[in-house]
C-alpha cells in the first residue's frame, strides 16, 4: 500500500508494553502510526503534523491526556477523532470529554479487536486487493471460517505473536498449524505444541525453557524446553489461561527479551520463535480478577482470532462429518459409507458442546459399531448415550428456558458421558476433553456433577 494512502494515527502512549503492541496491531492493519511517549511529544507532534487519528492514554507522567485535548482545542485548529484509553475508568470524566469533542473512551483491560473496530470506523483503511486463485478450504464453508482461512496468509507473514480463542475442540491447534504452513512454506521448521494445563506447575518451568544437567534430582543429562525446540519455527501454548502467574511473569520476560535462561543454567539463550497461544477462557474477565497478568494480555493479545463454536457454524457439520467419514473409513480399510438424510438433519440439531473433537469421535463410533453401509441417527444417538439422543430426538432439556441453560445441560450430560467411558478417572477425562483437571473440576462445581469416586 502506498504510504500516502495509508491513514495517519498519532499513539500517545507511555506504557512500552502497551504502545508496542498497539503499534504492531495498527501496522497489520494497514495503518502508520507515530508513537509518542509523553503528553509534550504528543501535543508537539499533532500541533506539526495532520493525522487522521489521536489516540491518547488519559494518565501520562507529564501533562495528562485530558490536557493535551484541551490545549488542542483552545488553538482553534480543526482536530481529527481523538479516542481516549485509561485503566481508570469515569463516567463522569468519559462524560465530559465526549461533550468535549472527543469521538470515544475506552477503559483497560479492552478488547484490542474492539478498539481495532473503533478506529477502522473512524478512519477506514483503504480496501485491499482480493487474494487470487482458489483456496482450499481445509477449516469449513462458512462464511466465518472461510474469512479466518483468507486472513491466515497476511497473519503468516506479518503476526509473530497471535492470541487464539475458542471453545475446547473447536479447532484452534488447526488454525495454528495452517498459519504456521503458511509462514514457513519453504522451510523446514518445527511446530511445537505445548498444552500448558496439562503440565504442573512444578513441571512447566523446565517443560518451557529446558534445564541444566544436573539442575534437580533426576536430570541426568541436558535438555532443550519448547523454546528452543520451536526456534525457527512456531511455539503453541494452547490453555494459556490455566498457566500460574509465577510463569506468567518468566514467559512475559521471554517473550519481550526473544531470550530464555534454562532451569539451573545462567547463559541467556536467544530464541526465535512465532508465538501462538489458545484459550478457552475469557482472559480480559481474567485480567480483572487478577489471575491473569494485564502486560502479559496485551503482549499476546497484538492479534486475536475467534474460531466460533459448531453451534455457531452449523453449515460446517456435515461437511466436516463427510470427511470424518472418508478418514474413518480409509483408515480402517472400510468401503465408503454415507450419511442418511435423517442422520444429517440429527447432526445438524445437535448442540456439539465438544464441538469438532466431539463429532470425529461420534463419526468413528458410529463406523465401528454400525454394520450397515448407511449411517442413520440411531448410529450416533443411542439409548447409551442419552446427552445426545435427547438434545436431538426430544425437547429441550427440562427446566430450560433460553439457549444458556440449554447449551449449560448439553455441557453437563457430554460431561457426564465422558467421566462414564473412563471410569470417573479424572485425569483421563480431562485430557479426552482436551483440558486441564483444574478446569475440569471447576466445570463439575459450576454444572453441579457429584462424584465420591477415587479416580485421579
Amino acid at each position: 500500500m502506498n504510504k500516502l494512502t495509508q491513514p495517519h494515527l498519532c499513539l500517545i502512549e507511555d506504557d512500552e508494553i502497551m504502545g508496542e503492541s498497539l503499534c504492531d496491531r495498527f501496522a497489520l492493519e494497514g495503518l502508520r502510526v507515530d508513537w509518542q511517549r509523553t503528553g509534550a511529544e504528543g501535543l508537539r507532534a499533532v500541533t506539526g503534523k495532520h493525522y487522521d487519528l489521536i489516540i491518547s492514554d488519559i494518565h501520562l507522567p507529564d501533562l495528562n491526556g485530558e490536557e493535551v485535548f484541551e490545549r488542542l482545542l483552545a488553538t482553534g485548529q480543526a482536530l481529527p477523532p481523538f479516542i481516549f484509553i485509561t485503566g481508570y475508568a469515569s463516567i463522569d470524566r468519559a462524560v465530559r470529554l465526549l461533550k468535549q469533542g472527543a469521538a470515544d473512551y475506552i477503559s483497560k483491560p479492552f478488547d484490542l479487536d474492539q478498539l481495532v473496530e473503533k478506529v477502522c470506523q473512524l478512519c477506514p483503511p483503504p480496501p485491499t486487493a482480493p487474494a487470487a486463485g482458489d483456496e482450499r478450504h481445509t477449516l469449513g464453508i462458512s462464511p466465518v471460517m472461510r474469512e479466518i482461512e483468507a486472513s491466515i496468509p497476511r497473519l503468516a507473514r506479518l503476526a509473530n505473536t497471535i492470541l487464539i480463542t475458542g471453545e475446547s475442540g473447536s479447532g484452534k491447534e488447526h488454525v495454528a498449524q495452517l498459519i504456521h504452513q503458511h509462514a514457513r512454506a519453504e522451510q523446514d521448521s518445527p511446530f511445537v505444541a505445548v498444552n500448558c494445563g496439562a503440565i504442573t506447575e512444578t513441571l512447566l518451568e523446565s517443560e518451557l525453557f529446558g534445564y541444566e544437567k544436573g539442575a534437580f534430582t533426576g536430570a541426568a543429562r541436558t535438555r532443550k524446553g519448547v523454546f528452543e525446540q520451536a526456534h525457527g519455527g512456531t511455539l503453541f501454548l494452547d490453555e494459556i489461561g490455566e498457566m500460574p502467574l509465577s510463569m506468567q511473569v518468566k514467559l512475559l520476560r521471554a517473550i519481550q527479551e526473544r531470550r530464555i535462561v534454562r532451569v539451573g543454567g545462567e547463559t541467556p539463550i536467544p530464541v526465535d520463535v512465532r508465538l501462538i497461544c489458545a484459550t478457552n477462557r475469557d482472559l480480559k474477565d481474567m485480567v480483572e480478577e487478577g489471575s491473569f497478568r494485564e502486560d502479559l494480555y496485551y503482549r499476546i493479545h497484538v492479534i486475536r482470532l475467534r474460531v466460533p463454536p459448531l453451534r455457531e457454524r452449523k453449515e460446517d457439520i456435515p461437511w466436516f462429518a463427510q470427511i470424518f467419514l472418508r478418514q474413518c473409513c480409509a483408515q480402517h480399510g472400510d468401503e465408503a459409507r454415507s450419511l442418511t438424510p435423517s442422520a444429517e438433519r440429527a447432526l445438524l440439531d445437535y448442540a456439539w458442546p465438544g464441538n469438532l473433537r466431539e463429532l470425529k469421535h461420534s463419526i468413528e463410533r458410529a463406523c465401528i459399531m454400525s454394520p450397515h453401509p448407511a449411517l442413520g441417527p440411531d448410529a450416533f444417538f443411542d439409548d447409551g448415550h442419552h446427552g445426545a439422543a435427547d438434545t436431538v430426538h426430544g425437547e429441550a432439556p427440562a427446566g430450560s428456558g433460553n439457549l444458556a441453560a440449554y447449551l449449560r445441560e448439553c455441557e453437563r450430560r457430554f460431561i457426564l458421558q465422558t467421566l462414564e467411558r473412563n471410569q470417573w478417572h479424572l485425569g483421563n477425562t480431562a485430557a479426552a476433553l482436551d483440558i486441564s483437571r483444574k478446569n475440569l473440576w471447576e466445570k463439575m462445581k459450576k454444572l453441579d456433577i457429584q462424584t465420591d469416586k477415587d479416580g485421579e
